[in-house]
């Protein structure tokens, strides 16, 4: 189809059509192409804080703008595919730069470049049989923090105790709770089950999924002996939950095998995500999604050399 015809075509939708484009854009951080589940993630950044909300929204618009004005197809923008590096890009920039408009300005910005790097990504991983994911926003935000933040950088490996780090049951709660908000940089436990709500609106075994990992994630990295306070926060088990959704509940027929290939690229992701801390504080950087991207990446090329059943990209690609 030629850009022009699609430019016109995303400019005449009916604002029903955009609106539940617009929250798909926001579901598929979660990877669902459902409009509810996108209104309940919504929901949940609104009532973590408002800011959050209006930059994830305004991140999730823009890059759908800029995708259909460069000629995107139209089921990709109508699934939300091109909506949801950009919602993430602009909650990063609030959460790390505050809320101004001058980050309002740059969250337009990051997000339409989001759109570019996603095609250019596309055309590169689709051939290999690998789907975007995250890596447009990681890029797009770990660029910007680093060059933009006014934090001070810190140095240093993570501290990490003697022995399996404990938790009383009340932190062992959040903690469960905030592995999964985390996906969303959410940190009120309330809000973290309406994003768990959620995914199981738009997959039971989603919801199933998110919660296998977070436990995994928790037991993981308690063993690992990694500080309590970034646990009960979910620092170490959000990549988890975004592993298990993607590889139980997204890309891999779910058989008991690929429910323990999840459970191990969930396992997995703790210490990535650790190790990937450490060499991100010199530049004052952050891990962001980069465990989840690389670590579904390379269980997803193991597979069919493991002579396992087959994949579907149809929702990333």
């Amino acid at each position: 189809m030629p850009v022009a015809e699609q430019v016109v075509q995303a400019e005449s939708w009916a604002p029903a059509d955009t609106g539940r484009a617009g929250l798909r854009g926001v579901a598929q951080v979660a990877l669902s192409s459902n409009a509810w589940s996108g209104l309940l993630f919504t929901v949940a950044l609104f009532v973590d804080g408002w800011q959050l909300g209006l930059y994830g929204l305004l991140g999730a618009a823009s890059s759908t703008v800029a995708a259909a004005l460069l000629g995107a197809d139209r089921k990709g923008l109508t699934e939300g595919l091109q909506g949801y590096c950009g919602c993430l890009t602009g909650i990063a920039l609030m959460v790390r730069l505050g809320g101004s408009w001058q980050t309002a300005v740059l969250t337009v910005l990051a997000a339409a470049v989001c759109s570019v790097l996603s095609a250019a990504a596309g055309r590169f991983l689709g051939p290999r049989g690998l789907p975007v994911l995250t890596a447009p926003y990681c890029l797009v935000a770990g660029a910007l923090v680093v060059a933009l933040s006014k934090a001070p950088v810190t140095a240093g490996a993570t501290t990490r105790i003697s022995g399996f780090t404990n938790l009383t049951v009340t932190e062992t709660g959040r903690a469960l709770c905030n592995n999964i908000g985390q996906v969303f940089y959410l940190d009120k436990w309330y809000a973290s089950l309406l994003v768990l709500v959620g995914l199981f609106v738009a997959s039971r075994i989603a919801g199933l999924a998110a919660i296998g990992a977070s436990a995994l994630a928790l037991l993981t990295s308690c063993v690992a002996g990694l500080p309590a306070d970034r646990i009960v926060e979910g620092l170490y088990g959000y990549n988890g939950v975004l592993c298990a959704v993607a590889l139980a509940a997204t890309f891999l027929t779910l058989t008991p095998w690929t429910a323990g290939y999840a459970a191990l690229a969930a396992v997995a992701s703790v210490p990535f995500t650790a190790a990937w801390e450490v060499f991100a504080q010199p530049s004052g950087g952050y891990p962001f999604t980069w465990p989840f991207t690389v670590t579904t990446w390379l269980f997803l090329a193991a597979g069919p050399a493991l002579g396992r059943p087959g994949i579907s990209f149809e929702k990333a690609m």
